[in-house]
């Protein structure tokens, strides 16, 4: 996560936040906005709140030229670039997390991790069948009233996902041991799943 606390002020909104709360984008020596999620791309940025709602509104509404001050290029599928890009980096935080020993996949793991309090949050593939799902929520249930600590639970990735990140086979829990690496892909899920669910 980045350290950058200074306030920007939306195109959309008028409203001032934070920069992990926003995405900034540049214009292009040909005139073409790209989003600069990482914030280091040269040249003046606008900045956007991280919703995807609101980054069609900035299209919609002819903002980014408004806030370039110049004419630009915005390709329509800009919304959807950005959820694609945010989603790539995310799974490949994952990986991060794998290679500094922080992921315990399988439902057997997954449940001693949370059960022995170990698991900051569990990645449980949105397409997981209906029986380990139960299984792990009683686990995360148990946790949370007998250890008093809640695991996160994350339902974002699919199995083939999560199976291509890990190298894995018909992966459909992940559990995420406690670690920096781990709070910081939390952090980038959320802003994912922010980015995707927002309305207004």
């Amino acid at each position: 996560m980045l350290l950058d606390m200074n306030s920007r002020t939306c195109i959309v909104t008028k409203s001032e936040k934070p920069p992990d709360e926003m995405i900034r984008f540049v214009k292009g020596p040909d005139n073409q906005v790209y989003p600069d999620l990482k914030r280091k791309l040269p040249g003046r940025g606008v900045w956007v709140t991280a919703h995807k709602q609101s980054v069609e509104v900035a299209i919609s509404k002819n903002l980014f030229a408004r806030g370039f001050k110049d004419k630009v290029q915005v390709d329509e599928d800009l919304p959807e670039l950005i959820e694609s890009l945010m989603r790539q980096t995310a799974l490949q935080a994952l990986a991060m997390t794998k290679k500094a020993g922080l992921v315990a996949s399988g439902q057997a793991k997954a449940e001693a991790m949370i059960r022995d309090g170990a698991a900051l949050a569990l990645l449980q593939a949105s397409d997981a069948g209906s029986d380990g799902v139960k299984k792990l929520a009683a686990a995360l249930k148990a946790q949370k009233v007998y250890e008093k600590q809640e695991t996160k639970l994350i339902n974002e990735f699919t199995s083939d996902e999560l199976d291509k990140t890990l190298n894995g086979t018909n992966t459909m829990y992940v559990a995420l041991l406690k670690g920096g690496a781990t709070e910081k892909l939390v952090i980038m899920i959320h802003r994912l799943t922010h980015y995707k669910a927002f309305k207004s």
